[in-house]
């Protein structure tokens, strides 16, 4: 509880929390929650989690597309990004992100029992995703990842230039090094326009340290592959610059999973689902026809 005559504590944009829906996760920090609520009976529980530098509010369409087929979408800002706290695009640890994940899955779970739940993950969004269900793997019934960052672009990451991100790190962590180019998320240039414009997506450079925290992320999943058994559905575009589609391909490979689906759109760049107007509407019906596919039939008596 706030003390009294406390100020009330404020989004980045100035917003109080009390005017938005919100947890507070394990180290106090609020962060902006939406949730896309059917009018009838959930039949299943969706978490979406979003990419670096971005917020959940582009995930309208597809969490709009999973209510009508009866779904509970649910998502958060990830903190220091969008409408939550913390600082901007930066992160003691990545785990942090796998932490505030699980607990809203489980505050989802404790409001809705006994429903299937699924996991959709893009970009950053999609190691959250599959590390996530790496720490629960009996918990999630499936999960959808939209050109994962699954391991770091081999040109990008050179022995060499992470031996001198390991030396930056430790002497300078907060160095900038260029930020993302927003013109390789999709080759419809109003999507690109969009997000330019958008005030919550961050468009600084990344840290030094947030690029550290990324690699190891992609380490631990390359570790986990192996072991990963759960259903999962891998969309990449081959075009893709952002999260090299080489990472999903090593996972769909090399996952022991017996359910598992791997689609490649030719010529594509890195938000399917915010791609050219046939790719983008191909992903959200390879989405939800999957998730929808394994969903358990309800029995009637």
């Amino acid at each position: 509880m706030p003390e009294p005559g406390a100020a009330p504590r404020r989004s980045p944009q100035g917003v109080p929390y009390s005017d938005l829906q919100h947890l507070v996760n394990a180290d106090g920090l609020h962060l902006f929650c939406r949730y896309w609520e059917p009018a009838g009976p959930p039949r299943a529980l969706v978490y979406i989690a979003h990419g670096a530098g971005e917020h959940c509010g582009p995930y309208d369409e597809m969490a709009q597309r999973l209510k009508e087929l009866s779904m509970l979408a649910f998502a958060h800002d990830h903190v220091g990004h969008g409408q939550s706290e913390g600082e901007r695009m930066n992160i003691k640890d990545f785990q942090v992100y796998i932490r505030d994940s699980l607990q809203h899955v489980d505050l989802m779970k404790s409001r809705h029992p006994g429903l299937p739940v699924f996991i959709v993950g893009h970009s950053m969004g999609g190691a959250i995703s599959i590390l996530t269900a790496c720490e629960r793997p009996s918990e999630f019934s499936g999960v959808v990842l939209i050109a994962p960052m699954v391991q770091m672009n081999p040109e990008s990451a050179t022995p060499f230039k992470v031996f001198m991100a390991k030396v930056l790190n430790h002497m300078v962590p907060n160095l900038t090094l260029g930020p993302i180019d927003s013109k390789w998320i999709s080759r419809d240039m109003k999507q690109v326009e969009a997000y330019d414009a958008d005030e919550l997506n961050f468009h600084g450079g990344m840290r030094v340290s947030f690029a550290m925290q990324l690699m190891g992320a992609a380490a631990r999943i390359e570790r986990e592959i192996p072991s990963i058994s759960w259903p999962f559905l891998l969309l990449h575009g081959d075009a893709d610059k952002l999260c090299d589609i080489r990472g999903s391909k090593l996972m769909y490979e090399n996952a022991a999973s017996c359910d598992k689906k791997f689609k490649v759109f030719e010529g594509a760049y890195h938000a399917l689902h915010h791609e050219l107007p046939e790719v983008s509407e191909s992903t959200l019906k390879e989405v939800t026809g999957w998730i929808t596919d394994r969903i358990p039939a309800v029995t009637l008596p």
